[in-house]
């Protein structure tokens, strides 16, 4: 299945009448760290978007690049056990979303109405920055905005004591 592509992304936030730009580096940034240490930013500004598969239904948890989410908080959002949450794997993240790892935005999924969540770290940032669909795209946006585009609410779904 054909990837999409940041040209996706950008078509979208234009769509949405963000004046955000994608923008490109020479080195990737499809880690956390790397996108930091290209941005120059806190690790925590960067907005790592997590497929996941909750009873064979896609979500997206949306969280703070410094934080790992606790999947037992997914299953008692979604009143599953523990078990049905599943990190999507990369085949699955290219035929359910359109991305592959490490490039996946928090919108323009290839499949319509992905529920969303921001996970409440996020909220020490005005600004975060977030995947743009390849391995070295990233854009800017203020987490107000984030919110009001992804349609995401905040919810707590991250592990306890994990550098916050």
């Amino acid at each position: 299945m054909q990837e999409l592509t940041p040209q996706h992304v950008q078509a979208e936030l234009d769509r949405l009448n963000t004046g955000i730009t994608i923008h490109f580096f020479e080195t990737t940034t499809a880690t956390s760290q790397q996108a930091a240490d290209n941005i120059g930013c806190e690790l925590g500004q960067i907005v790592k978007s997590i497929a996941f598969l909750v009873d064979s239904q896609p979500i997206v948890v949306l969280t703070s690049g410094d934080q790992l989410v606790d999947d037992r908080k997914i299953a008692t959002m979604y009143e599953v056990g523990r078990k049905k949450v599943k990190t999507a794997k990369p085949d699955q993240m290219v035929a359910i979303y359109g991305y592959p790892p490490g490039s996946m935005p928090p919108l323009a999924y290839r499949t319509p109405d992905i529920h969303v969540h921001l996970d409440e770290s996020l909220q020490r940032y005005e600004t975060v920055y977030a995947a743009g669909g390849a391995h070295n795209a990233i854009f800017p946006i203020a987490l107000a905005q984030l919110a009001e585009i992804s349609g995401a609410k905040f919810v707590d779904v991250v592990k306890q004591n994990n550098g916050a």
